[in-house]
This record gives C-alpha cells, sequence and structure tokens, in this order.
C-alpha cells in the first residue's frame, strides 16, 4: 500500500510540474511579444547667466524610456537605435540644459503588444510664446524596424485609403469653419485660415503616421499652422476600426493579426 502511494504522489508530483513548466513556457511565450519600459526622469538644473536671464526656467524635467526584454539582441540594438534620446526632436540632454526653451520632455506608451511598440512623445517650452510638439514612433518587434504604409497597407490601394483618411479631414475643416462662424470670426483672421486651408489634404505621403491600438488605427495629420491661427488647425487625428480597413491590410504584414 505504501508503495502504490508513493507511486501515486510521485505522479501527481511530476504532472503538477509538467503543468507548471507549461503555464511557465505559456507566459514566457507571451512576454516575448512585448518590449519592456522603464521609465528613467532626469531634471535638467540651468545654472551661470542663463539661470539669470530667465530665472523662471532654471529647471526642465525630462521623462523618457529605456527599452529592454527582446530576446533576439540585434532587434533590441535596432529599436534602441531609433529611439536615441538624440533622434526624437533632434536634440541632445546638453543642448536642452544650455537652452532656455525646454519646460517639460515626456512619453505616452500608446500601445506595446502584439509585436507592435507604438509611443508617442511630447516636449513643450516656452520662446515668444508657450509651444508644444509631438513625434510618433510605430516600431515592429519582430525586426526592430519602423511600421510604415508600404509594409502596412496593399499599395495597389493607397491612393483610395487616403482619399479615404482626406474625408474625414475635410468633414473637421467644415465643422472648424462652421464654429468659428458661429461665434463671429474677424475678416482677417477668416481670410488667413482660407488661404492655409488650400494645402490641408491627406495625401498618399501622409499615411506613414499612424497610431496603433486594440481596436483600430489612428491616422495622424500634422497642419503646422503657425501659432497666430492656431485655432483654426485641425486636431488631425482620424479612427478607423481594424474592420473598416479590413480591404487595405496586408496580410502578411505588421497588421495582418488584427484582420484575419
Amino acid at each position: 500500500m505504501q508503495k502504490l502511494i508513493l507511486v501515486f504522489t510521485s505522479i501527481l508530483s511530476f504532472n503538477s510540474l509538467s503543468l507548471y513548466a507549461g503555464q511557465l513556457n505559456v507566459r514566457l511565450l507571451r512576454s516575448t511579444d512585448h518590449a519592456i519600459i522603464q521609465r528613467r526622469r532626469i531634471v535638467l538644473v540651468r545654472s551661470g547667466a542663463l539661470a539669470k536671464q530667465f530665472p523662471e526656467r532654471k529647471r526642465a524635467v525630462v521623462t523618457y524610456p529605456v527599452i529592454g526584454g527582446l530576446s533576439d539582441a540585434t532587434v533590441l540594438r535596432r529599436v534602441r537605435s531609433t529611439l536615441d534620446f538624440k533622434n526624437i526632436f533632434d536634440y541632445s540632454l546638453k543642448e536642452y540644459r544650455e537652452d532656455a526653451w525646454l519646460s517639460e520632455f515626456s512619453y505616452v506608451v500608446n500601445y506595446n503588444r502584439n509585436y507592435l511598440l507604438d509611443l508617442t512623445f511630447t516636449q513643450s517650452g516656452i520662446g515668444a510664446y508657450p509651444d508644444e510638439h509631438t513625434r510618433h514612433f510605430l516600431l515592429n518587434l519582430k525586426d526592430g524596424r519602423v511600421v510604415g504604409a508600404s509594409a502596412a497597407f496593399e499599395s495597389a490601394r493607397l491612393e483610395e485609403l487616403a482619399a479615404t483618411v482626406d474625408r474625414k479631414l475635410q468633414q473637421e475643416l467644415t465643422q472648424i469653419d462652421k464654429e468659428n462662424a458661429e461665434t463671429g470670426e474677424p475678416p482677417d483672421e477668416t481670410a488667413i485660415r482660407r488661404e492655409a486651408d488650400e494645402v490641408l489634404k491627406f495625401e498618399v505621403k501622409n499615411l506613414d503616421e499612424f497610431s496603433v491600438g486594440a481596436r483600430g488605427i489612428t491616422f495622424l495629420y500634422d497642419a503646422g499652422f503657425p501659432h497666430a491661427i492656431k485655432a483654426f488647425e485641425p486636431e488631425g487625428h482620424y479612427f478607423f476600426s481594424y474592420s473598416q480597413l479590413k480591404p487595405f491590410i496586408k496580410r502578411d504584414g505588421p497588421l495582418g493579426q488584427f484582420v484575419r
């Protein structure tokens, strides 16, 4: 009887160990489809003549991501190189410290799974007036490269896709015109707005800028209006669900997994 109990106990222990090992392997497999991101925070302290000239701008806060957790060393190196601090806004920490403009540098992780890493960086500061800039990156964690329109969408349908997004841009511009008319927009600003609108069109070249989410894709469009007419600038975020984009997405591309 004791032998039977020992055998039975051994079998249970072996099965439990096998089950645990299987669960661990599943967790490890799942963990490879995303990056591990550590937040690094630095306070830049300005001194000397710069601090005396701009005493209210003695400090700037910089928060940026340190990427890890990718088993392929080549892919990790590529991702880190693309997201190298200097590559974000063409400024190094030293240059930010030696210039009084920057107030804050930060980032948001929009998506980090299914082998896709999507981040948006923001820098804000004060010159003649407060200003803010953003920079977006979408990276394929299978090869470490930036995902563009040519990799994600069917090349034969890029013109059609751009026209589809442009319709949303034009609808937004029409709504902005309507709202400004209702508030009694001054005639001189109306003329400026009309002049700017002549070049506002979403084209194939704009398709490279899009952000991935769990439910769909948001195409990004920066009109680049000067500060004087920022109030007339479209938000430039145009969302489409994966089901809406199914005819345009490459099945063997990085977004194909969402429409199979």
